[in-house]
C-alpha cells in the first residue's frame, strides 16, 4: 500500500512540473538510453576529422608544387595568361562566366546563399549549428586573409602574370563557404538538390576568377581544399540541435546517389588532370605551345573535379552527422502492417 501511495505521489509531482522541466526530464532519460540521439556516432565524427585534415594538408601540397617548383609556376603562369583565348573558343562559355566576372557579382551572390542559409537555420531553431556555420565561416575567412599576407612566392621564373603572391583566393573560399553552410543547414531532403546547384556555382567562380586574371589555378585549388577542408573538421563537433531530430531521422536515396556520383567522378577527374600535368610537365619549363591545350584542359577539369569530390563527401558526411541510426528506431514513422481487404 505504501510502494502505491509513493508511486502516486511521484506521477503527482511530475505532472505538476513546469513543462520544460518535463522536457528536459525526459531528454536527460534518452540521452543516457541512447547518446545516439544528441551526437553523432564517434566513427562519423573521426572520419571528419581525418577527411578535413587529409584537405588541409593536400592544399599545403598543391601551394608548395605550385610556388616552389619550375614546372609548378610555369604551369599557373601559362593558364592565367592564355585562359581567356582557350574560353573565347566557346563563346557561350565566355559569356556565361563573363557575369561572374563583373564587380562584385560574386560577392553579392555569396552573401546572398548566406543569409538565405541564416534563415534557415533560424526557422529551424538549430542554435548549436548556428554558432558551428558562424565558427566556420569567420574561421574560412581568416584564414584566407592571413594567409594572403604570410605565404612567400619566390620567383623561379620570369612570369607574365604578376609577382605578387595571390594564394590562396579569396573570392573562392567565400563560395565554397557559403555552399557547405547552406548545405549543413537544410533539411534532408533539400541537401542533394543545394550540392548539385552547389557545385555549378562554384565552379562557375572558380573558373571565372582564372579567366579574369585574378587568381592562378593553384590558387583556386588550395582555397577549395581550405575551405573543404575546415568544413568537415566543423562536422566533427556537431550534436544536439546541430542534428536532425530522432523521429525525422532516415536514410535518404537522393543523397546516396548524389554524393556516391559525385566523389566517383571527383576521384576520377581528379587523377585524370594529374596524368595530363604529368604528361606535359616536360614541356612546361620551354613554354611548348604543344602544351597549352593540355594546361587550360587539366585546370578546369582539376578545379571541377576536386570541387565534386569535395561536395560529395561533405554531403555524405553531414548525412551521417545529422541523421544517425539509433538503436530505439527512432528513424521516422513505423511501417504500417498490410491491410486486409
Amino acid at each position: 500500500m505504501t510502494d502505491m501511495q509513493d508511486q502516486g505521489q511521484a506521477e503527482q509531482a511530475w505532472y505538476q512540473q513546469d513543462p520544460k522541466d518535463q522536457r528536459d526530464e525526459g531528454d536527460r532519460a534518452l540521452r543516457k538510453l541512447d547518446p545516439l540521439t544528441v551526437r553523432p556516432r564517434i566513427s562519423s565524427l573521426v572520419l571528419c576529422l581525418v577527411f578535413g585534415l587529409l584537405m588541409l594538408a593536400a592544399s599545403v601540397g598543391v601551394w608548395w608544387l605550385a610556388i616552389y617548383t619550375v614546372s609548378g609556376q610555369s604551369y599557373d603562369d601559362m593558364v592565367i595568361s592564355n585562359f581567356k583565348g582557350f574560353v573565347e573558343q566557346v563563346p557561350l562559355i565566355k559569356a556565361y562566366l563573363g557575369i561572374f566576372t563583373m564587380p562584385n557579382v560574386a560577392i553579392g551572390m555569396c552573401i546572398l546563399v548566406g543569409l538565405i542559409a541564416l534563415v534557415v537555420v533560424l526557422v529551424r531553431k538549430r542554435w548549436w549549428l548556428l554558432g558551428q556555420v558562424a565558427a566556420y565561416s569567420l574561421l574560412a575567412y581568416l584564414v584566407g586573409r592571413v594567409l594572403k599576407r604570410v605565404l612567400p612566392r619566390p620567383l623561379l621564373i620570369n612570369v607574365q602574370s604578376t609577382k605578387e603572391n595571390s594564394a590562396p583566393s579569396g573570392h573562392t573560399i567565400m563560395a565554397v563557404t557559403a555552399i557547405l553552410v547552406l548545405l549543413y543547414v537544410v533539411p534532408r531532403v533539400w541537401r542533394a538538390l543545394v550540392a548539385l546547384i552547389g557545385f555549378v556555382f562554384t565552379l562557375s567562380v572558380g573558373c571565372s576568377l582564372v579567366l579574369g586574371g585574378w587568381h592562378r589555378p593553384a590558387d583556386v585549388v588550395m582555397a577549395i581544399l581550405l575551405a573543404g577542408g575546415l568544413g568537415l573538421i566543423m562536422l566533427a563537433f556537431t550534436r544536439s540541435s546541430g542534428m536532425d531530430l530522432p523521429g525525422t531521422r532516415m536514410s535518404s536515396a537522393s543523397v546516396q546517389i548524389v554524393s556516391t556520383m559525385m566523389m566517383t567522378l571527383g576521384i576520377l577527374g581528379t587523377l585524370y588532370a594529374v596524368f595530363v600535368i604529368w604528361q606535359i610537365s616536360s614541356g612546361l619549363e620551354m613554354g611548348a605551345m604543344w602544351t597549352f591545350y593540355g594546361a587550360h584542359c587539366s585546370a578546369v577539369i582539376l578545379i571541377a573535379s576536386l570541387l565534386s569530390l569535395l561536395i560529395g563527401l561533405a554531403l555524405a558526411m553531414r548525412q551521417v552527422t545529422a541523421s544517425p541510426l539509433t538503436r530505439l528506431g527512432l528513424v521516422g514513422e513505423p511501417p504500417a502492417p498490410p491491410r486486409e481487404d
